[in-house]
């Protein structure tokens, strides 16, 4: 068992990566269901930085609770350390990854040397990859997974009343994923291919090499064409980069296809109706069991996980730094021991 305090990072106020602390806490103990895992590595996801922020541009209805001082982080791979008596599956011991308590809080407590979180949240780590690998699978993982491949809950997303149903991928589907570089888009990619679409990917030139090497079909360079004036007749498009600009990617569809904005934007029911498209988007949401379903992808080696770069935990800071400055190629991820 571990000793009563441990490492983690904190913040005490809202603002810029400056206000992540590197300091001494006490060690959670878990509660009913839960487990505590001693983390080896840690995944860094957009969450941590709205955290951070204190999420100024949400409605406050729309926030979730969630109170200072606070250690950010939902991503984690490590080693089970304790098992509270009435959580199953997992043993002292195993090798975990998990997606924690997400989206119910923000304040994961992954940024830390031990965690707790319902068993329910977690997967066995693949065996195939490390925990550095593994740690950039969760949240990136179970959004690719989530909005591709199936939902596996009835939660409609806090930003739209409608369903998201995935839509069926085979070699008749033509995906397009923008922002293609990134822990979500370079995972939807290779999970498309999985089920036999062709993909266009589209990222910045620097990204090519890298994406073609996953199996992107067609790649289109964004700082030198417009994909939205490039490619047509598409059936899927999944938007990792979303937002206001997601509207652009309308003209793309083909009647019948689907628009899935990972950051829900602005769109008229009535224009998508004329189109005959769809709109949706998805929360992910914790599963242990579909975490099981990715690490068996990894383990077979029809999915990776690349790494961008990675910091140590101490230096929290720089790693948001970072994600600040974007073009990222896979994960950034903390590494904690």
């Amino acid at each position: 068992m571990p000793t009563d305090t441990m490492r983690a990072i904190r913040l005490h106020e809202f603002g810029g990566p400056e206000v992540l602390r590197h300091e001494d806490v006490q060690v959670p103990e878990p509660g009913p269901g839960e487990v505590l895992v001693r983390v080896h590595a840690v995944g860094v996801n957009p969450p941590d930085w709205y955290a951070r922020e204190g999420m100024p541009d949400v409605p406050p209805e729309l926030k979730p609770p969630f109170h200072l001082p606070l250690i950010p982080g939902t991503d984690v791979s490590g080693v089970v350390a304790a098992v509270a008596t009435d959580a199953h599956g997992f043993a002292v011991g195993d090798e975990v990854i998990g997606l924690l308590h997400f989206p119910a809080t923000l304040q994961g407590g992954a940024y830390a040397e031990y965690v707790t979180a319902p068993a329910s949240d977690f997967a066995l780590k693949p065996a195939a990859v490390d925990h550095v690998q593994a740690a950039g699978l969760p949240m990136s993982g179970l959004t690719a997974w989530q909005f591709l491949i199936e939902l596996g809950h009835d939660h409609p997303s806090p930003f739209q009343e409608a369903q998201h149903r995935p839509m069926r991928l085979d070699s008749e589907t033509t995906v397009l994923v923008n922002g293609a570089a990134g822990g979500v888009g370079h995972l939807a990619l290779q999970l498309a291919k999985w089920k036999g679409a062709r993909v266009i990917a589209v990222a910045s030139g620097a990204h090519e090499t890298f994406l073609r090497e996953l199996g992107a079909d067609e790649f289109i360079d964004y700082t030198k064409e417009r994909p939205e004036e490039v490619a047509r007749d598409v059936d899927l498009v999944l938007d990792t980069v979303g937002g206001p600009d997601s509207r652009r990617f309308l003209r793309t569809l083909k009647r019948g296809g689907s628009l899935y904005p990972v950051y829900f934007g602005q769109f008229d029911d009535e224009e998508n109706a004329k189109l005959g498209v769809t709109v949706t988007a998805a929360q992910v949401r914790s599963s242990g069991a579909q975490l099981g379903e990715l690490g068996r992808l990894l383990d077979a080696g029809t999915l990776r996980v690349a790494v961008d770069s990675t910091f140590p935990l101490a230096d929290a800071r720089a790693a948001h730094e970072r994600a600040a400055r974007g073009h990222i190629q896979g994960k950034i991820v903390l590494t904690v021991a």
